[in-house]
């Protein structure tokens, strides 16, 4: 049988993929990340599958789960939260699973840089302000970062720019970011995005970090920074040739 590598999406049960949501129930076996996930998105499981909660399974455990599933002939889904393409270790998985001889497909689910730039009500791409969307992460207790990857290289686009796994660094990092964004720069902070414990903090470079640390925030949050935040309350921004009247006559 096949794995199913399944984006859940940034926790709503009902942010899940047409697909997503029929995979979930044929299912015979569901892996999932119970930290990061709503309870509710399970609820499309049957209610006889096996449910393997993988927040204390390291990696060899999680896929002896899915090859066993494979050699018993079921269905079986590994949820992955957000999705696949961006920090699932879906490489490693699926790597080994080639090697294990075990078929596995995708199927993509909304991103949370994505729901937290729908909470907002923000396009991180405006006319003449930012056509660069840049998503990152920074090291803290995770693997390296690549040497062209630094914070500060990154900046350089100024670029709207999303940090994934970094809030407990906040601090830091809004410090380094002002030397290319300047201090005053638009930043946010959405902490479960989607979800009915969502938090949504607005600020600047210079104070964002104080309004997280009085949040008590430790996990599942995304950082969003850049000038593109902050453009909807100003006329004077370009608008997208796209469908400008002059365009649209010639």
């Amino acid at each position: 049988m096949t794995v199913h590598f399944v984006g859940a999406g940034p926790g709503a049960a009902d942010l899940l993929t047409l697909r997503a949501a029929q995979l979930l129930s044929d299912a015979d076996v569901v892996l999932y990340a119970g930290t990061y996930l709503d309870g509710e998105v399970l609820a499309h499981c049957r209610p006889d599958a096996a449910l393997v909660d993988t927040q204390r399974l390291d990696l060899d455990e999680i896929i002896a789960h899915l090859v066993d599933a494979h050699r018993r002939g079921v269905e079986v889904v590994r949820l992955c939260s957000g999705d696949p393409s961006l920090y699932s270790a879906l490489t490693e998985q699926t790597r080994r699973l080639d090697v294990a001889g075990v078929p596995w497909d995708v199927t993509p689910g909304v991103p949370a840089y994505a729901a937290a730039a729908a909470t907002l009500g923000t396009e991180l791409t405006v006319p003449e302000v930012a056509q660069t969307v840049v998503l990152t992460r920074t090291q803290a207790q995770s693997t390296v970062m690549p040497d062209t990857e630094s914070l500060t290289q990154v900046a350089g686009l100024r670029a709207s720019l999303v940090l994934h796994l970094a809030i407990t660094r906040i601090r830091a990092l809004a410090e380094e970011l002002s030397g290319q964004y300047g201090a005053d720069c638009p930043a946010a902070v959405v902490a479960f995005a989607s979800r009915p414990n969502e938090l949504v903090l607005r600020g600047t470079l210079d104070d964002i970090a104080d309004k997280a640390q009085e949040a008590g925030l430790k996990h599942t949050a995304v950082i969003v920074v850049g000038r593109a935040l902050g453009v909807r309350t100003q006329p004077e921004v370009a608008c997208s040739h796209l469908y400008d009247p002059a365009r649209q006559r010639s």
